[in-house]
């Protein structure tokens, strides 16, 4: 392996481990450990995207060797190509899924999280322990003009947070040293991307302190640690039969609304109640029923190095796959299970468990059993965790448009519920096409994409009309809007199924009969409509995709 690239693969290693202090073993998989690293520099970037250049000069390595892991990890879906900039995908989010799903505290807690936060119109977020810092795994934030900006799998400093104190109070001597080290190694937290540069040095010992309160009072508060005006208290949440911390639960306001004391006095025993009923709740949790692994991986890899050749990196693309292996009631699992539910040889499964373990990604126990750690949501997860459905929507709708050669877009219903709004669109390049702007709305009863959203509400029955597009599954309105304009819909649902927008194809009358939009452009719009779908059930697990 070259130096720049183990270099890069040691810094991506725990937060407080310095450069070069963890040494690759022999047996990881090079290839493996370079795609991690491009994955986290472009988790990292703004906006999860970076030119083919910038991510070359990010991770130090060659050209070549990043043109080959872009082009797998596109491949894979887990990153996109526009032009010669490179974006994360929502696909990529499955690990972090995989994490949160063996995890199973946000499916069990995010209900009493959610509930607290309207009920004292704050954000309250969950987070668990990273080694040295925080990483959140759920987040019920308000909607205002001063909000939080935090995502979940944002990694913070324990230092400089509510939670942190508590979880310090359970670290071992080597976990107060790799903390220290970390520390003087990084001064200003600039490992730690989701938070400002600490502007000024903090004494060691009043974390110590902290930590040590924290044990003995049960809580713990940050008051404007993190930057001015910030301010939260924690709570743990202890699981069940061994009464460590499981998770944290956090309030989080600014000093316009709340001051430290303030938290304490007025909001720290309604979180104390929450935590509780928390507890309750993982107390009468039953044994998580393992779902189906997924199949056919190693013969999909397979397939595609076949069909790519030396342009596709198996060993990457079968090393990631492990990670999915893991999901709910699979949070711990055997080499024998991980290659039976890959398809991989138990060597090939081996060998990326080293590698994933090296790069702080999966964690041994004694019973010789392996499980994720909070560092799989470094892969993609924070940027990810706020897409938007037009976001997920409009490289699939400019595909559209360039194979059919007409406009495509997205849309939702009005909140009044009789109107359509445009949230997406793509350009057919024709001289003559449907010109609406991202935003524009126009009466849902007289639009393809209106009858779809219609047909999807629960009273859509009532109507002929309605019926009929929610037997067919599409819409084409005919010249009933505009003169010369007929065009065809489709839905689009969420992971249960729900009606949640619709995207249609629209052009002018004279370039393709109804039947040709019937035979010819529906099944393209019924394929894109599907790709859409896949992506948002993937992103949609964990995190809230706004409409618009």
């Amino acid at each position: 392996m070259p130096a720049n690239t183990t270099n890069a693969v040691a810094r991506d290693g725990a937060a407080g481990v310095p450069e070069g202090a963890a040494p690759v073993p022999d047996e990881a998989v090079a290839p493996l450990l370079r795609g991690v690293t491009v994955l986290r520099r472009l988790t990292e970037a703004d906006g999860g995207a970076l030119s083919l250049s910038g991510l070359e000069r990010a991770t130090g390595l060659a050209r070549s060797t990043v043109d080959r892991l872009v082009a797998t990890l596109a491949r894979m879906d887990y990153v996109r190509l526009d032009g010669r900039d490179v974006h994360l995908a929502p696909r990529l989010m499955e690990l972090g899924n995989a994490y949160l799903a063996a995890l199973r505290l946000p499916a069990l807690l995010a209900g009493r999280a959610d509930a607290l936060a309207d009920e004292l119109d704050e954000s309250v977020s969950l987070a668990v322990g990273d080694r040295d810092g925080i990483r959140f795994i759920h987040q019920a934030t308000r909607r205002r003009a001063m909000s939080l900006s935090f995502r979940i799998g944002d990694l913070l400093p324990a230092e400089r947070t509510a939670p942190g104190p508590l979880f310090a109070a359970d670290w071992t001597p080597a976990d107060w040293h790799r903390w220290h080290e970390r520390r003087a190694a990084d001064p200003r937290d600039d490992r730690f991307p989701a938070v400002p540069p600490r502007e000024h040095g903090a004494v060691d010992e009043e974390f110590e302190r902290r930590a040590t309160r924290a044990a003995d009072e049960g809580w713990a508060l940050d008051d404007q640690l993190i930057e001015p005006g910030l301010v939260a208290v924690s709570v743990p949440v202890r699981a069940p039969g061994t009464g460590r911390v499981a998770c944290v639960a956090s309030v989080v306001s600014h000093t316009s609304r709340h001051t430290a004391p303030d938290l304490r006095s007025s909001l720290l025993p309604r979180l104390r109640a929450a935590v509780a009923a928390m507890e309750d709740d993982l107390r009468a949790a039953p044994p998580a029923q393992p779902g189906p692994p997924p199949s056919g991986l190693a013969v999909w890899t397979g397939a595609s190095k076949q069909e790519l050749g030396r342009e596709f990196v198996e060993s990457l693309a079968r090393g990631l796959t492990v990670l999915t292996a893991f999901g709910e009631g699979r949070a711990a699992l055997t080499l024998t299970e991980i290659a039976r539910a890959t398809g991989l040889t138990r060597a090939s499964a081996r060998r990326a468990l080293i590698t994933h373990e090296h790069a702080g990604l999966v964690a041994p126990a004694p019973d010789r059993t392996f499980a994720l750690t909070p560092r799989v949501l470094s892969l993609g997860f924070p940027p990810l965790s706020r897409t938007s459905l037009p976001e997920i929507a409009q490289p699939h709708l400019t595909a559209l448009a360039g194979r059919v050669h007409e406009s495509a877009a997205l849309a939702v219903l009005s909140d009044t519920g009789d109107e359509i709004q445009y949230t997406a669109r793509a350009a057919g390049g024709r001289v003559l096409s449907a010109r609406v702007t991202v935003g524009a709305r126009l009466p849902a009863h007289a639009t393809a994409l209106g009858r779809v959203l219609l047909a999807g509400r629960p009273d859509a029955a009532a109507s002929p009309v309605l019926r009929r597009v929610r037997e067919q599954g599409h819409a084409l309105v005919d010249e009933e809007l505009e003169a010369g304009l007929r065009a065809v819909a489709v839905p689009v649902r969420d992971r249960t199924g729900r009606v949640v927008a619709a995207a249609n194809v629209a052009l002018h009358a004279a370039r393709r009969t109804t039947e040709e939009c019937l035979t010819r452009v529906l099944p393209e719009l019924r394929h894109t409509a599907g790709l859409v779908e896949a992506e948002l059930r993937v992103a949609g697990r964990f995190c809230r995709v706004a409409a618009v």
